[in-house]
Order: C-alpha cells, then structure tokens, then sequence
C-alpha cells in the first residue's frame, strides 16, 4: 500500500471517528440521553454519567474529538513529523482507549457502543499509522513512492 493509500485510509477512518465522538460531545454538552442499542440504565447512558467520561474537568469525548481531528491533520500532511505525530496520538488514543474500556466493564459495568466503536477506530488508527511511519522513505524520496522490497 502506498503512502498515499493509507492517508486516505486514515482520513477516512479519522472522518468517522470524528462523527462519533462529535456526537459523544454533543450529547455530553447538550445534556441529553445518547442513542444506545443496549437501551435502559445499562448502556451509553450510565457509561455518559460517569465519573469516567470527565478527565480534569474535560469530557473524555472532547478529547477525543481533539485525537481524531489531529489523526486527519496527520494524514493530509505530507511531512516526517506527521508521520510521527499520527502514530504517537493513535497509540496514546489507544492506550487511553483500552483504559476507557477497562473502567465501562469493571467499574461502571456498562458498555457503550459509541465508546467500543471509538476503540476499534483507535486501534485500526495506530496500526495504520505505525505501518506509516516505519515505512516512511529514510532518503528524501517522496513519500508515495514504495519502498523497494
């Protein structure tokens, strides 16, 4: 896969993980119940009242918002320091997420699709743009060009 390709995998990906935790702040700002397949007290809704949707005061979804922006930054910049950038911000999102997870099913005992959707998207983000940088051209060459086998 070209350099290229997987810019615009990851500004794809990125696009949806922006809807999704567009939404998550939406409704964490706007005070209302978020739409969940599980349904009743025990799903999106518990998981959004929780002490762990709040990081200092700064809903986990805004942050995540801000993660998913800055993965699309990445991916239309053509520049070493996105490359470094991206991967850095997907595996942080990734061990954020992972903790997030960790808490909804052991603490809050609740899990939320939106939440689990936003992990998946997070670990398809840092493998992705781990395969970007390490296989970034060391030469100076463009970086849609690809590397000899």
């Amino acid at each position: 896969m070209t350099d290229r390709a997987l810019r615009i995998v990851i500004g794809v990906l990125s696009v949806v993980g922006i809807g999704v935790a567009g939404y998550l702040t939406y409704v964490h700002y706007a005070d209302v119940e978020p739409i969940c397949a599980a349904g009743g007290e025990g799903g999106c809704a518990k998981v959004q009242a929780s002490d762990q949707s709040m990081l200092l005061g700064v809903p986990v979804a805004l942050l995540g918002l801000g993660a998913y922006i800055t993965l699309l930054a990445c991916a239309v910049i053509e520049a070493e320091w996105s490359r470094m950038l991206g991967a850095l911000t997907a595996l942080i999102g990734v061990g954020f997420s992972a903790y997030l997870t960790y808490e909804s099913v052991f603490q809050i005992e609740a899990t939320c699709q939106w939440c689990l959707t936003s992990s998946t998207l997070m670990v398809l983000m840092a493998g992705l743009c781990t395969w970007r940088l390490l296989r970034a051209p060391v030469d100076g060459a463009r970086s849609s060009e690809p590397l000899p086998d």
